[in-house]
């Protein structure tokens, strides 16, 4: 890993994030493609196996990678070779989008941070169905990451959620809600009492039918914005417990800055990366605590360490996601944590 920082970020650096990001996937794409490539990855990227039991799914070790970073599902095989326990795709929305014009990505090197208002730009829910049907024989848990279009009104955004739950209920492992992007308009009202009230409704009983017809039971779970206040927070907590959901992603990127150095700091967007390390952990322990325990969390922000996984996982958290991490770290802080866990 420390040829990454010393001589690969570097060079990245230069170009625009966005590209960036577009001709990472598409190496891991092409690696994945590759036969035998993906043995030689796992020789250099696999950590130690750490094994973890949640949500009814048994992950060989607690990392995953966190929604955002493959949205279309197009580098699944690559990465599944990069030693994550689970990959998350997604945001993926009913039909394509384009999300938000450009730029939408910043870099904030002096805090260790990204911004992004991306706005779920992706290829649509067909595009990732035949690119999740055709990765088969899979090992690594998959979740995907479901969230409206932009163009639908929020209170016909059940109708978005319970058709891409349908879609991908026979080829995800588990699925994530995500009500808390801050890039598309209106999106975190559904955090609100009453919308999420309606929403989880709305896919609760979409699940009791597919079991009642005979379908395998996949966990829910709901992705929630670190900017709640604790009245949100419990209110929400209310909810997805009353409607039987199986957890909690915390959390989401922020729209707060704090005290932040780096000239793009008051771009607007998400801010993820190691700004939001305390917050997070502070709200896992909060969930922890709300929920006696007994709601599993999957935690994610700011982790670059495996002092930051740590004191997730000991705030509460039973899985830990990563994504600003590797843009700062690379590729081997996978297998770094793992072995130092």
């Amino acid at each position: 890993m420390s040829l990454y920082p010393r001589v690969v970020r570097p060079l990245l650096f230069q170009l625009d994030p966005e590209r960036v990001h577009k001709l990472t996937l598409t190496a891991l794409e092409i690696a994945g493609a590759i036969p035998g490539m993906g043995g030689w990855l796992r020789g250099i990227y696999a950590g130690p196996p750490r094994p973890v039991s949640v949500l009814g799914l048994n992950f060989s070790n607690p990392l995953g990678l966190a929604a955002g970073y493959d949205k279309d599902g197009r580098a699944l095989e690559g990465l599944s070779c990069l030693g994550f326990g689970h990959l998350e795709v997604g945001t993926v929305t009913p039909e394509p989008q384009a999300g938000n014009p450009r730029p939408r990505i910043f870099r904030l090197p002096a805090d260790q941070a990204l911004i992004n208002r991306m706005g779920f730009p992706n290829a649509g829910s067909k595009a990732l169905r035949e690119r999740l049907q055709r990765f088969s024989g899979r090992s690594i848990i998959l979740g995907v990451n479901i969230g409206k279009g932009m163009e639908t009104p929020l209170e016909e955004a059940a109708s978005d959620y319970v058709r891409l739950f349908d879609d991908f209920y026979d080829l995800a492992d588990y699925l994530a809600v995500n009500v808390s992007s801050p890039n598309t308009v209106g999106l975190r009202r559904l955090q609100g009492r009453a919308s999420l009230h309606q929403l989880l409704e709305a896919l609760a009983g979409a699940r009791q039918v597919k079991m009642d017809s005979g379908g395998r039971y996949r966990p829910l779970l709901v992705k929630l914005a670190p900017d709640l206040s604790p009245g949100e927070l419990e209110d929400a907590l209310e909810e997805i417990t009353a409607h039987g959901f199986d957890g909690v992603i915390v959390a989401n990127t922020t729209i707060a800055r704090g005290d932040l150095l780096d000239p793009h700091r008051m771009e607007g967007g998400g801010l993820s990366g190691a700004p939001l390390r305390a917050r997070t952990t502070d709200m896992i322990r909060d969930v922890h605590r709300l929920t006696s325990g007994s709601l599993p969390i999957i935690g994610v922000g700011g982790v670059f360490r495996v002092e930051d996984v740590k004191e997730k996982l000991d705030a509460g958290a039973s899985l830990v996601q990563l994504y600003s991490g590797l843009v700062y770290r690379g590729p081997g802080l996978v297998k770094s944590i793992l072995e130092a866990l």
